[in-house]
């Protein structure tokens, strides 16, 4: 499995690897462009595409660079790619951390709260059921039923197992990809450690 790129706030870099190689960029020097395409074809007809790529360069060695993609691009549109460049921005620059008014707010509680939600087991069967209920205690339990909650139910009771599988894949993946970066990355990453950023440790030592 390859690692995720990877946006680290403290240093306010982004790090990608590919074949053992580390690239890097500073995040206020990162070259990003966001473009949409069309393809054509006989039995598909037209089909529009957008991509948002970013410039990174390999540690100790500015010259050779590589253009990554920061989101796939296929059924895209650009509008998608620039809000999501957006949200990257925000991120970066104002965030992580928001209030539950989209404020900017140094309390990760109203994060934290939003992660149990989305990683509690079962939550959408469970939200979709307290609708129900609550269309019923308001129509008296008449026609409170349409065909669109039994729909969303049993979708929700049908996906549960798989939503645990992908939840669960996903903490194993996140912990592994951390141990996998290299020790200079992972330092980076410490709320202790080194600040400085891969480009200024590159231009120390071509000095």
């Amino acid at each position: 499995m390859p690692l995720p790129i990877l946006f680290n706030r403290r240093t306010r870099e982004v790090y990608f690897e590919q074949d053992g190689e580390l690239y890097h960029t500073a995040w206020d020097d990162i070259a990003a462009a966001a473009y949409s395409v069309s393809t054509v074809g006989p039995y598909t007809g037209r089909m529009g595409h957008a991509a948002l790529e970013a410039l990174l360069h390999r540690f100790g060695h500015p010259k050779e660079t590589v253009l990554i993609n920061l989101g796939s691009p296929l059924g895209k549109r650009l509008e998608m790619q620039l809000g999501f460049w957006e949200y990257l921005r925000a991120y970066m620059n104002n965030g992580p951390f928001f209030d539950e008014h989209g404020n900017n707010s140094d309390s990760r509680e109203f994060a934290e709260i939003q992660q149990q939600v989305r990683n509690s087991k079962g939550a959408w069967t469970r939200l979709q059921w307290d609708e129900i209920k609550a269309q019923y205690n308001a129509k008296n339990g008449r026609n409170f039923l349409s065909g669109s909650d039994v729909v969303l139910l049993l979708g929700g009771v049908f996906f549960l197992p798989m939503n645990a599988t992908q939840n669960f894949t996903y903490a194993i993946a996140k912990r592994r990809s951390r141990r996998q970066w290299p020790k200079l990355i992972r330092e980076r990453l410490d709320p202790n450690g080194p600040t400085t950023r891969l480009v200024d440790l590159e231009q120390a030592g071509a000095e």
